[in-house]
């Protein structure tokens, strides 16, 4: 029996994220997206089910690099990116047929954890069993500490922004409900939003007219469209996810939507944009660039995640017989995006203490 599914073009719009690897974004979606279209519309298959289907492909992978020899290893390199673009599949089928479940995720996130740990031990041991070098015991380790270290960080650091975004958001309620302030908005989401809006511009327009009554932190912008608190909970759910892993997501708190006095109220007034990043921007202004064009093509700028550190290790190091070589470079550059996105979080969380700082001047001000 046929379901109603949309053209593909309304396949893609659903299910793929707004920002993704980039390994996805070019090597899985324009495979995985048509064919999560044909199985949603052919097809009873199930989103577990096809976590399933990737896990056991997973296995099927580490069984041919079990083996050593260079030609399983190519079988195996193989059958490992089947294997991930099923993984891709679970969560698109799921948006597109409203099959999600918590437990889905849960099991997808488990799944690709002993996928990834089971294929480095048996990569590894291949090569061990094969040349005797006790560097690959190592490198056994260190796969599966690194993969477990990226998902620890990435889900702690996602626990943390939520923590601060959320403290902000409950200060701004209660200005509104005392002074019926303008909307919340955050610049992570204007800039995600927005990709082609020029927003150093945007900026400083803003510190101009604001410099003397604005806190640091703070901004009034008025050439982004303002972003409702629905559609900030909406991009916060889509970021990280995976922060996991794909369930990685999307770990998404509900939001309700604005009244429609509030909409036009917003609509009034400019939005209040809370810019989290906004030491890390001064820094390293080339990043603010660099960041825009890569929205426009969906890929996040966490260039090397897990994602690309399992591509190397899995895929380009059996490809092309230097699996030593592949694990090496994968790590350290995993380890070199990690430190940046803890030194992110550090110079955020300064931010954050300045617009709270800021609140409570406000309100010290106000009750004066």
């Amino acid at each position: 029996m046929r379901r109603d599914i949309p053209p593909l073009a309304e396949v893609r719009r659903i299910t793929e994220k707004k920002r993704d690897a980039w390994w996805t974004v070019l090597l899985v979606d324009p495979v995985a997206t048509p064919l999560v279209r044909l199985t949603a519309k052919y097809t009873r298959i199930t989103p577990n089910q096809i976590t399933w289907g990737a896990f056991l492909l997973g296995l099927v992978s580490a069984a041919f690099f079990a083996f050593g020899d260079w030609r399983w290893l190519i079988a195996g390199a193989f059958v490992y990116h089947l294997s991930f673009i099923l993984d891709c599949m679970d969560g698109k089928v799921a948006r597109l047929t409203g099959q999600g479940s918590v437990f889905g995720a849960w099991l997808d996130f488990v799944f690709d954890r002993i996928r990834v740990a089971v294929c480095g031990v048996a990569l590894m041991a291949g090569q061990y069993d094969r040349t005797g070098e006790t560097i690959y015991i190592w490198l056994a380790a260190a796969v599966v500490f690194l993969d477990t270290l990226r998902y620890i960080n990435g889900l702690e650091i996602f626990k943390i922004r939520h923590t601060m975004r959320k403290q902000i958001k409950a200060r701004v309620r209660a200005a509104r409900r005392a002074e019926n302030s303008a909307e919340l908005a955050f610049m992570e989401d204007l800039l995600r939003n927005n990709p082609e809006a020029d927003i150093e511009q945007d900026i400083r327009q803003a510190a101009t007219a604001t410099m003397t009554a604005t806190p640091v932190g703070v901004a009034e912008v008025t050439d982004l469209a303002p972003v409702t608190a629905a559609e900030t909970a909406q991009g916060q759910a889509q970021t990280q996810a995976h922060v996991h892993a794909h369930a990685h997501a999307e770990a998404e708190a509900g939001v309700e939507a604005d009244s429609e006095a509030g909409a036009e109220a917003q609509r009034k007034a400019p939005a209040r944009v809370i810019d989290l990043h906004q030491e890390f921007r001064h820094r390293f202004p080339v990043y603010l660039r660099a960041r825009s064009f890569f929205l426009r093509h969906r890929i996040r700028t966490h260039l090397v995640s897990g994602i690309e550190f399992q591509m190397g290790v899995f895929i380009l190091g059996p490809l092309f017989d230097s699996v030593i070589k592949a694990t090496i470079v994968s790590g350290a550059l995993l380890l070199v995006f990690e430190l940046a996105i803890i030194y992110k979080l550090l110079l955020s969380t300064r931010d954050f203490t300045r617009t709270i700082d800021s609140f409570e001047r406000e309100e010290v001000a106000t009750a004066a």
